[in-house]
């Protein structure tokens, strides 16, 4: 990770400046702990944000690592003397090692299950300790040298530590948004199967950001217990504790470093004050407060303050920023068709599938299939609805696992290999049901398929705007992907998956949902990716289109390959006629 100061960061900085000189002034002793306390949630609310922000895998269990780094520091200082300055490092090393014990099983799971099961963490972790017999502890008093022990009469020296402190998150969590941790980590969020098919490992990238999450959660926690002197396992492991950091991270936008600094510099504040007034007379108010926010976030900005304002801003300025269609536009006039050498196919095989079977309980949804493509050739896959198609394509670039057969990249039997390793030996992928990063721009979309090979940010960047060129989605680069043209998306995941440098190329109908015109400017991309010497399966719908773009054919139906062939002799081939062209292709293509 490389730290960049930005403009984000100054005017984070510049505030931080702003709120040590209100710290100042303020000399009530709680409002005092208030500003403390809004600095260490706001580190605790980042450290969440870097898992569940940036991962999308929203985690109820993150008071876990901030409850270890408060017993810990504390009962080292009582049991073996250790400093607290030295203990808010030594609990993030600790949380570092129960983020990963909790992590690798964890992350079997998804959705709601992932969730749940973190919750089962911090109330294990309650009811160890008070099994261990420590239903509170408190910090010990020094009365030597108290300063050695972070211990201190006047309340604005704790700020001005929770604010170094979350200064440093802050920068962390900066470079982490500008690096490819951070970009893959996003990607993962938005589309974990497009992730993986441009070569991120989703589970080693995951582990990275719940080690980095677990360290911060547990140094937060050791400040905390220093601040608040006493604390008991409900105090840091309980339900309120997980809720805080969601919250304040969800109520100011996840996946963004200003979330978690927006919701703790409103929400804490709010939920503190109105407890000490009216604590003795609703009890639990702060989570009420908790509540209410989720309540009103889901209502009026399920996304956040900070994407809401963001969104706003950006359709201010729309009519202004924008081009016009026929300046910025689609590119079509980069990828006119030309008619170029014909195209060359080499003798050599680089891709051999041999005795492919696939069954789903008692279903054989690919049976016994077997053919070889050779480099620089287009092969076409067709068949009716059901014919195991896009089954096959998952086991060529390893989403699924066969129940028998090889898959020989290069010589190399690949088929059990996941999607990122299938990625990295040079097969591409594109998706039938379009995979964008619709958050990302279309440069960063494709930018996160070049880092399977990209040294540096720099490289990447160089890589994506080539494939970026290739494509002709270079004057539109800079765009959101979730404002695009069907068109262009299609075109963009094809540019993502040549950013990886493929040798092969699984497109997954790139044709589906365009018209005519536009189908002709994606058709015309692919010859010239094949004249290129990249090797190209496609299964397409499109007849019409295919029988003047592939090689050959390969007819699947009920999982089986009924025959394989050129374009003209499969088209007239009465098997494929009856299974999948219809009894009218024969009088429509002599038309």
């Amino acid at each position: 990770m490389k730290f960049v100061l930005t403009k984000s960061t100054w005017v984070f900085l510049a505030l931080a400046l702003a709120y040590l000189a209100l710290a100042v002034f303020v000399t009530n002793s709680y409002y005092q702990l208030i500003l403390t306390l809004v600095l260490i949630w706001a580190a605790f609310g980042l450290s969440w944000n870097i898992l569940s922000g940036y991962t999308g895998l929203i985690s109820f269990g993150h008071a876990s690592f901030f409850g270890i780094g408060a017993f810990a520091t504390v009962l080292a200082q009582i049991y073996l003397s250790i400093s607290p300055w030295i203990m808010v490092f030594i609990s993030g090393f600790i949380g570092v090692a129960v983020a990963l014990v909790i992590g690798l099983p964890t992350f079997r799971l998804r959705g709601h299950y992932f969730a749940l099961s973190m919750l089962a963490y911090p109330l294990a972790f309650m009811y160890v300790f008070l099994w261990l017999g420590f239903p509170e502890v408190s910090v010990p008093h020094v009365r030597d040298n108290p300063a050695a022990y972070m211990q201190f009469s006047d309340g604005r020296i704790y700020t001005l530590i929770a604010m170094v402190f979350l200064i440093c998150v802050v920068l962390v969590s900066r470079a982490i948004e500008s690096s490819r941790f951070g970009m893959a980590l996003i990607a993962i969020k938005q589309n974990e199967a497009a992730a993986e098919a441009a070569g991120i490992d989703a589970l080693r990238w995951k582990l990275k950001a719940i080690a980095l999450s677990g360290a911060i959660a547990a140094m937060a926690g050791s400040l905390y217990a220093i601040v608040i002197l006493v604390i008991t396992p409900q105090s840091v492991f309980g339900m309120l504790v997980s809720a805080q950091a969601l919250t304040v991270a969800m109520f100011g936008g996840v996946g963004t470093l200003w979330g978690p600094l927006i919701g703790a510099g409103f929400l804490i504040p709010v939920a503190e004050i109105l407890h000490a007034e009216l604590g003795n007379v609703l009890p639990g108010i702060q989570g009420v407060v908790y509540g209410l926010a989720i309540v009103i976030l889901i209502t009026l900005a399920p996304e956040g303050v900070y994407w809401k304002v963001r969104d706003w801003v950006r359709k201010a300025r729309a009519p202004q920023a924008d081009r016009s269609p026929a300046e910025a536009g689609s590119g079509t006039s980069e990828i006119a068709p030309t008619e170029g050498p014909p195209r060359a196919i080499a003798p050599e095989i680089v891709l051999d599938v041999r005795n492919m079977s696939k069954n789903f309980g008692g279903l054989s949804a690919v049976q016994d299939v077997s053919f070889r493509v050779n480099q620089g050739m287009i092969l076409g896959i067709i068949g009716p609805n059901g014919a195991g198609k896009t089954t096959l394509f998952n086991l060529l670039n390893g989403f699924q696992v066969p129940t028998a057969g090889e898959v020989l990249v290069n010589g190399t039997d690949m088929a059990r290999r996941k999607p990122h390793e299938l990625c990295r030996a040079g097969v591409g992928r594109t998706f039938q049901v379009m995979r964008p990063f619709t958050r990302m721009s279309v440069r960063d979309n494709v930018r996160v398929g070049a880092y399977v090979r990209a040294a540096s940010e720099a490289e990447a960047a160089d890589i994506a705007a080539d494939a970026l060129t290739q494509v002709g989605l270079l004057p539109i680069a800079d765009r959101l992907a979730g404002e695009l043209s069907t068109r262009d998306l299609r075109l963009m995941e094809l540019a993502r998956a040549l950013a990886g440098g493929p040798h092969i190329l699984l497109l997954d109908e790139t044709l589906a949902g365009l018209g005519r015109d536009e189908s002709a400017d994606v058709v015309e991309v692919i010859k010239r990716l094949s004249a290129s010497g990249i090797t190209i399966v496609i299964i397409e719908h499109t007849m019409h289109a295919m029988v003047h773009l592939v090689d050959r054919f390969l007819v699947l139906d009920h999982g089986q390959v009924i025959m394989e062939g050129p374009p003209a002799q499969v088209t007239k081939d009465p098997r494929v006629i009856e299974a999948y062209l219809g009894k009218k292709w024969r009088a429509n293509a002599e038309d």
